[in-house]
C-alpha cells in the first residue's frame, strides 16, 4: 500500500477542506491510501512552542512523513502571492531529506485557496512547485482533460486546485472546485502507485 501524504497549512479551514478533497482522490485508487498532516503556526516575534498533538483536525507532519510516502500534494493558503509563512518554515527544515535524496523521483501536487479571484493563485502555486523541484521531485498539475477547468467561474488552475474563499474566507468549495481537487488526488495517487509503489522500493531518481 502507497502512503500518499497531503500536507497543508490553513489558517481559516479552506485549504484543509481542500485536502480533504484531495485525500478522497488519493483513496480512490487501489494500492494507495492517504495520510493527512498539517503544519503549526508560526510566531512572527519569537520562536513559539507548540504541543506536539494539535487541539483538532489534522495531526502535525514530521520528516518521518515525508520519507515515507510514495507523493506528496502540498497546500497553502497564499500570502501576498507566496506560499504561507508556517509551510515555508517546515520546508526549510527538510534538509537532510535533500542530502539523501529521499524525495527524488517522488510524485508532487500542490494546491491553494486564495480570498478574492485574482489574489495570487497561481503565485502561490508555483512558489511551493520550487523546492519540490529542488528536492528532484517530479510535478504534476491538472490537466485540461479536467474539464471542470474550461467552465470553471470560481477557482481552479492547470498548475493546482485552487478556491476562491471570498473576501470573509466563508464561501464554500463550489462543486468544480470540489471535483479538481479530487481528480488531482486521484492523479497523484496513480503517479504514486507507478513511480514507487511502497515506502521500500527506491523512486525513479
Amino acid at each position: 500500500m502507497s502512503d500518499v501524504l497531503v500536507l497543508y497549512y490553513s489558517r481559516y479551514g479552506a485549504t484543509a477542506e481542500m485536502a480533504q478533497w484531495i485525500a478522497r482522490g488519493i483513496d480512490e485508487v487501489d494500492g494507495a491510501q492517504a495520510r493527512i498532516r498539517t503544519v503549526p503556526a508560526v510566531s512572527t516575534v519569537c520562536e513559539a512552542v507548540e504541543d506536539s498533538i494539535p487541539e483538532s483536525g489534522a495531526p502535525y507532519a514530521s520528516a518521518e512523513d515525508l520519507n515515507e510516502c510514495s507523493g506528496i500534494a502540498l497546500g497553502s493558503p497564499t500570502r501576498f502571492g507566496n506560499m504561507a509563512a508556517a509551510l515555508k518554515y517546515f520546508i526549510d527544515s527538510t534538509s537532510s531529506l535533500w542530502l539523501s535524496g529521499s524525495l527524488s523521483g517522488k510524485p508532487a501536487t500542490v494546491f491553494t485557496s486564495t480570498s478574492s479571484m485574482h489574489g495570487g493563485q497561481e503565485t502561490t502555486l508555483l512558489s511551493m512547485m520550487l523546492p519540490l523541484i529542488h528536492h528532484g521531485m517530479i510535478m504534476l498539475g491538472v490537466p485540461y482533460t479536467s474539464t471542470e477547468l474550461l467552465h470553471t467561474s470560481s477557482g481552479g488552475t492547470p498548475y493546482g486546485s485552487s478556491h476562491v474563499a471570498g473576501m470573509d474566507s466563508k464561501l464554500p468549495l463550489s462543486d468544480e472546485e470540489k471535483a479538481l481537487c479530487r481528480q488531482q488526488g486521484k492523479r497523484l495517487a496513480l503517479a504514486a502507485t507507478l513511480l514507487c509503489p511502497s515506502a521500500t522500493q527506491r523512486p525513479l531518481r
